[in-house]
């Protein structure tokens, strides 16, 4: 698996070849089949692979809370809402969204809030969800930032038989 710290300047070099390959998936992967192999290779990897090593997410993405999450990480940090959303959030009318990088994240990879961890971080980099066909676009995107999301594609590559 590639490191986390490298995962830029390869990605940057893959990043037209990934682009390829994403059309090709769009007009030869079928749908159903193609989840079953995100999803098992998801499963693989992410088995094997230490997040807390790489956080690379935690630092790129701004993580957007739902209302009942802000009530659940406020209280964790012995907060009320309000006094957690003047703190943490940013102030977008209707919006509740954590900058990046997250000011949750240790040095040590952890996350502060992890009990209490908002879903779209839970579910980040989606690829054990369904309907991957139709998110290709993010999931190549994701590949810059994700060592594993960048190895599941390689991988389907070569499942594929994509010409590199």
């Amino acid at each position: 698996m590639i490191e986390p710290t490298k995962i830029h300047t390869v990605a940057a070099k893959l990043e037209k070849e990934n682009q390829r390959f994403r059309r090709f998936l769009k007009t030869h992967a079928d749908a159903d089949e193609l989840d079953r192999q995100f999803l098992a290779l998801h499963n693989e990897l992410f088995a094997k692979y230490d997040c807390c090593k790489c956080r690379n997410c935690c630092k790129a993405y701004n993580t957007t809370l739902q209302d009942d999450e802000i009530g659940a990480i406020a209280a964790s940090l012995n907060l009320t809402a309000q006094d957690f959303r003047e703190r943490y959030l940013d102030a977008g009318i209707g919006v509740h969204e954590l900058e990046a990088p997250c000011c949750f994240l240790g040095e040590d990879g952890k996350c502060a809030v992890e009990e209490c961890k908002p879903a779209e971080c839970r579910d980040f980099p989606y690829t054990d969800k369904p309907e991957r066909l139709y998110s290709l676009l993010n999931t190549v995107s994701f590949a810059e930032e994700c060592p594993v999301v960048f190895e599941i594609l390689e991988r389907l590559k070569d499942i594929y038989g994509f010409n590199r």
